[in-house]
């Protein structure tokens, strides 16, 4: 059946797995030398060890979240003074994502030093390792990084920049800036996505009966600032604000599933002004999403002074991701929220929405300078370059058109065919590659990585060596598909390369990458779609693309025919169920 869904792109999307090799790793430097030994040690860097008691544990007798992030912070403040020369403050802190748990008995290692230096800010990058003293075993429970701002009273300071001496301080100091962007768009980013998102759609799907109001979930508590809160400078220690957002926030997650849910993700938080000793601290926490097996839940920090005070001040906001663990460890299913009118949907859109880009926020943080390019956040303008004009027709053949776009250094080009198929049918039969060996025979063997969520899943694809090469390439190929927002607007499946620390590049293939490929599919009538494969590859400028003279094109334009015609054909009803059922 599956070869009734794909020998259209036997060649014309093979291109992608087979012209583009990745960059090779710079050449290593005198200073790696002096890294492999212990004589240099980076001036910023601090290690604090702290063993686990039981006064530090939840309920089930594991490192409370709340408690290692104020150890997290500190450490990172001690980092960030130390290269300032004067007190600094925490203006946020990246996405974590922990891995492992911290059993009592335990040791906590965790280190700190400064990646790079801008104006008055700081970027500042923590590793934990937990420790096993009997057995000796070490596992690194999370990866943080958050952004410091030297302050003093009376004069404005200009922070003195880094010197990245070993191979791994220059691959942070270069990535810095690239995720110093991403934290300045990311606002924006958010409201594009918000932009192609409908709420309607999504809950109109679900069953009413079995889901739970979003205002049972509400909590809201005061602390009080005391002297043993506040840090050194007099103002409220930034990991103590943390600690009370988790604790809110776990109460809201156990409102839902009524179980005691496991902390897995927390997503950025932002201070955005300072309190002092005194103050009186609001903290407000809903789930904001329910997803399958995960829940979303928003905290916000207010700060007043006196209780007659009407103005409060917004001192912090962050979200965190929870999930339920069964007595296997798994996942389990979680119930439905039900949103408010008002400002209840518009954060249950925006939840979907920033499910949507935390894989690539969370590869962007984890990359490295040799395994480039950086996975971008999905915008709209990268849906298979749709919003793309001034494409030039290059040829047609029995209704099949093959149309090219050169911009800003990059050769692009696309198919459009009909195909008699259900457009549903050929999106959900195309978005799994691992039935692409089946149909393509430039693609030995692909492998399923991690299903990152309903919509999100990535894939190591190994194709066979082309040409002189005597070694077979793999891609680590993160797989979007996207159904339409909108009448008229397309399903989408995006292909593109990302960086995974747990596939590195290894001598028995070629490492190559893909910028942007994948289909688009719209609805024509009953069983009648508009296909569109598209792909888009760095090419030399000033070049006039023709299929005679570009091997890529000509491939695709003899395999469109073939391929549509697979598309076209009957698919038995119970493999594609069958299939169906697989994909959800």
């Amino acid at each position: 059946m599956i070869q009734t869904v794909g020998n259209h792109l036997r060649r014309g999307l093979a291109s992608v797995f087979s012209n583009r090799t990745s960059r090779k790793s710079a050449s290593r430097t005198d200073s790696d030398n002096m890294a492999d030994g212990e004589s240099y040690r980076n001036p910023t860097e601090v290690q604090m060890s702290q063993l686990v008691l039981p006064c530090h544990t939840n309920q089930r007798g594991e490192l409370s979240i709340g408690q290692l992030l104020k150890w997290i912070d500190a450490t990172a403040c001690l980092s960030a003074e130390r290269h300032a020369g004067c007190p600094c403050v925490t203006a946020s802190m990246d996405d974590i994502y922990f891995e492992h748990t911290i059993s009592v008995g335990q040791v906590v290692n965790i280190k700190a030093k400064v990646n790079r230096a801008f104006n008055s800010s700081m970027e500042v990058g923590i590793q934990v390792v937990s420790e096993d003293l009997c057995s000796e075993k070490q596992w690194c429970v999370c990866k943080a990084l958050a952004t410091f701002v030297a302050h003093r009273e009376l004069s404005k300071v200009k922070l003195k920049p880094t010197v990245p001496r070993t191979e791994e301080e220059k691959t942070e100091h270069s990535v810095a800036a690239e995720r110093r962007r991403m934290r300045l768009v990311y606002a924006d980013t958010i409201k594009d996505l918000l932009a192609n998102c409908i709420i309607q759609d999504d809950l109109e799907s679900r069953d009413c009966s079995h889901m739970v109001p979003a205002e049972k979930t509400r909590v809201e508590s005061v602390e009080l600032v005391l002297p043993p809160h506040a840090n050194h400078q007099g103002n409220t220690f930034g990991g103590q604000i943390m600690a009370w957002m988790e604790n809110v926030a776990t109460i809201a997650a156990s409102r839902l599933c009524r179980a005691h849910p496991t902390l897995k993700t927390i997503e950025m938080f932002h201070f955005r002004g300072p309190s002092q000793v005194g103050d009186r601290l609001v903290l407000k926490a809903i789930v904001n999403n329910a997803f399958k097996h995960s829940m979303e839940v928003g905290v916000c920090v207010e700060a007043y002074r006196q209780e007659a005070e009407t103005h409060r001040r917004h001192i912090n906001s962050a979200f965190m991701t929870f999930v339920v663990l069964g007595a296997d460890d798994q996942p389990q299913m979680l119930p439905w929220i039900r949103p408010q009118p008002g400002d209840g949907e518009r954060r249950y859109r925006e939840a979907s929405a920033r499910k949507k880009i935390r894989l690539d926020r969370k590869y962007i943080v984890s990359c490295k300078q040799a395994e480039m390019p950086l996975s971008v956040p999905w915008d709209p303008s990268n849906q298979m370059l749709v919003a793309k004009d001034n494409w030039v027709l290059s040829s047609e053949s029995n209704q099949v058109r093959l149309y090219t776009l050169e911009e800003d250094k990059f050769l692009s080009f696309h198919m459009e065919m009909l195909v008699h198929v259900d457009t549903a049918q050929a999106f959900l039969l195309l978005s799994d590659l691992r039935w692409r060996p089946e149909w393509d025979k430039h693609c030995r063997s692909v492998e399923l990585v991690q299903q990152v969520d309903e919509d999100d899943a990535i894939y190591h694809v190994i194709s066979p060596a082309l040409g002189g090469d005597p070694k077979p390439q793999d891609f680590i190929i993160l797989a979007s598909r996207r159904k339409p927002c909108d009448i008229g607007e397309p399903y989408v499946i995006a292909l593109r390369s990302v960086t995974l620390p747990t596939h590195r590049e290894t001598p028995e293939y070629r490492r190559g990458e893909t910028v942007c490929s994948g289909f688009c599919f719209w609805r024509e009538g009953d069983q009648l779609t508009k296909v569109r494969p598209s792909v888009s590859f760095p090419f030399p400028p000033r070049f006039t693309p023709k299929p005679h003279l570009c091997p890529e094109l000509s491939a695709v334009q003899t395999s469109a025919l073939p391929l549509a015609s697979k598309l076209s054909s009957s698919c038995r009803e119970s493999e594609y169920q069958g299939l169906e059922r697989s994909l959800h």
